[in-house]
């Protein structure tokens, strides 16, 4: 797969760098979350028709345990189908029972073969998990995610 950019769409970014209209974030997304207490990773499916669902499980390393889950949920808008591998940092977990819930995030794919992708997910407890993602497949998805953590008991 190959991408052409354009000379125009090159000189047009760097008119609004220059300009000051695109700037470079002067503050880490870890500096707003607070500090990092645990780590996730994760591998799920998407399969959607308009409306989408996902599934899958992961595990959670926090206090020195490692805990496993369960991941499900769906997105508004989007066809295709994907496979995700997904690891994170865990932010704001303050007790181990928190971690389960629903999570939501704004999100946008576009695979083709092989995607990456990023997305801050935060539950009703206040947990933050900031996601980095690698996809497989084809798919095209846009709006609100939401995906269900349950730890297996």
């Amino acid at each position: 797969m190959s991408f052409n950019i354009s000379r125009r769409g090159v000189a047009l970014a760097a008119v609004l760098f220059g300009a000051g209209l695109v700037a470079a974030p002067a503050v880490r997304a870890e500096d707003t979350l607070g500090a990092p207490v645990g780590h996730v990773t994760l591998t799920a499916h998407s399969a959607d028709v308009g409306i989408g669902y996902t599934w899958g499980d992961g595990t959670l390393t926090y206090g020195h345990h490692t805990y496993h889950f369960k991941v499900s949920g769906g997105n508004i808008a989007a066809v295709g189908y994907s496979a995700l591998k997904a690891e994170g940092t865990v932010y704001n977990l303050k007790h181990l029972h928190d971690f389960d819930g629903s999570y939501g995030a704004l999100a946008g794919e576009a695979t083709l073969d092989k995607g990456l992708g990023g997305a801050v997910l935060s539950n009703s407890n206040g947990v933050r998990i900031k996601i980095e993602t690698a996809t497989e497949g084809a798919r095209l998805a846009a709006g609100a995610q939401g995906l269900t953590f349950t730890l297996s008991r």
